[in-house]
């Protein structure tokens, strides 16, 4: 009788984060050349990663229960592909928001705003592909490291704008 092959766990946390990676890199996109016009067909990528990142949980989340043995905890594995997923949920919803909200330009400070995103995912997305190796990895401690200097400086940024904000809007 023929087994069936091991689920890989790890290259479909890969494939989420590599999703949550380029859907980072258009939410920059479409910050940096933001066009209300557009807005819809430049969501379009965001919005198919996101779906797609969907079905991958699924996929992960049928195969983790009727998995024997996995290469860690299944509750780990479920957690960091959970939050994996949340990236690109987040990053989705943003682009539903600049529609909703009929958001017609964006304010001074977004574009950084939005660079941190796409590099602390990026480093997220690169922490992930080491992971598989993490007892040995030379790289990962250091992405990790980065990824938490990005969310700082982004927090600052964050704080700084909304006080602009609520300081200086008149409407």
């Amino acid at each position: 009788m023929a087994r069936k092959k091991q689920y890989d766990y790890f290259h479909t946390m890969e494939l989420l984060a590599k999703n949550a990676h380029t859907g980072a890199e258009h939410l920059e996109k479409i910050i940096k050349n933001y066009n209300p016009a557009t807005l819809e067909s430049d969501s379009a990528i965001v919005h198919q990663l996101e779906k797609e990142n969907d079905a991958l949980i699924d996929e992960l989340t049928n195969e983790l229960y009727d998995a024997f043995i996995t290469p860690i905890d299944r509750e780990d594995i479920l957690i960091i592909s959970e939050r994996l997923d949340n990236i690109i949920d987040g990053i989705n919803a943003m682009t539903y928001l600049f529609e909703n909200l009929v958001v017609t330009e964006i304010r001074p400070g977004a574009e950084i705003f939005a660079e941190h995103v796409n590099q602390a995912v990026k480093g997220v997305h690169f922490a992930i592909l080491e992971f598989p190796k993490f007892k040995n990895s030379k790289k990962m401690k250091q992405l990790i490291l980065e990824v938490n200097q990005i969310e700082s400086e982004a927090d600052l940024l964050y704080s700084r704008l909304k006080h602009e904000l609520f300081s200086n809007e008149k409407d």
